[in-house]
């Protein structure tokens, strides 16, 4: 923790920029595209950049006139992805309708499948209406900056194993936890962990195909880590090997990346070295945008708890 180096807000923006970038995914052929990282060095992959680029390859073979809009995707992490290779991601068309397409996705490196991504999309339709209410969390103008609370405790030297190394790592989005890193309600037992989200540039909010890619990539921010939130007093972090295994999202409305949206984060179940986390999708004045599913890996490290 006392060696941890805290990026700036500008790091954030050069990694939004980034993965602008990253979402314009190059041609191969038909059904075919090619994807850069957005690590450059040997490391493992983040699952929700390969999650996001499968989307949008999926998206790139729907016509852009059809009104036809990501609704529901439901995907598999299968191999560690490796940064320092392109990864190749191939679209199966599975079927066009008027209302309805199906696409599935296999994002693929040195030939082995890393990845595998099913996607419906759908035509925006009236009908009857409800939906779960946003949580009373404090408003996004209430809270500060997470890399600015790390970069507190860092200064005043600050150790705690229950802080995620990626803490001091600067996101495309702008992120402010309800649970203030170091504080004492956050260091508590708990299972949930919301946090206020924002784009660092900006988007088009019209173009739906690009910023439900955006808001992929967001649904896998420290996901899986919730589920160890109500242990954190039995295992530290460090000693458990965390990693996501699938992955569902359900788009309910548009999302406007470039306003806050509340990344409502939960836990109902872990066993079996795994965990089950759920999430939801709040603009600001309360509506639900989208809801999300995942199961992870939660392994304790006896390497690590040793």
């Amino acid at each position: 923790m006392a060696a941890m180096k805290v990026e700036t807000r500008q790091h954030g923006r050069e990694r939004a920029e980034r993965l602008m970038e990253l979402l314009a995914l190059e041609p191969v052929e038909e059904n075919l595209f090619l994807g850069h990282n957005e690590a450059r060095a040997p490391v493992r992959l983040f699952g929700g950049q390969v999650l996001s680029q499968s989307l949008r390859a999926a998206t790139l073979t729907i016509d852009a006139a059809s009104g036809l809009k990501p609704h529901s995707l439901h995907g598999y992490f299968m191999r560690a992805g490796d940064a320092s290779r392109r990864v190749l991601y191939e679209v199966e068309r599975i079927r066009d309708g008027r209302s309805f397409s199906t696409r599935r996705v296999v994002a693929i490196q040195n030939g082995e499948a890393i990845f595998n991504l099913d996607v419906s999309f759908h035509v925006d339709e009236s009908g009857i209406e409800h939906a779960d209410p946003i949580p009373n969390v404090p408003r996004p103008e209430d809270l500060e900056d997470d890399l600015t609370h790390v970069r507190r405790l860092v200064e005043a030297g600050v150790k705690d194993p229950r802080l995620s190394p990626f803490a001091g790592h600067a996101r495309p989005f702008e992120m402010r936890s309800v649970f203030v890193p170091g504080s004492r309600e956050w260091g508590q037992d708990r299972y949930w962990n919301p946090v206020w989200i924002r784009f660092l540039v900006p988007v088009d909010a019209a173009d739906q195909g690009l910023t439900r890619c955006l808001l992929a990539y967001a649904s896998d921010m420290g996901f899986v880590g919730t589920a160890a939130m109500p242990h954190q007093s039995e295992v530290p972090r460090a000693g458990l090997q965390m990693a996501s295994l699938d992955h569902a999202i359900w788009f309910h409305r548009d999302p406007d990346v470039n306003e806050w949206i509340l990344f409502h984060r939960t836990t109902t179940w872990a066993d079996a070295a795994r965990g089950l986390c759920h999430a939801q999708f709040f603009d600001r004045h309360g509506e639900l945008l989208g809801s999300v599913t995942q199961e992870g890996l939660l392994r304790r490290d006896a390497a690590l708890t040793a």
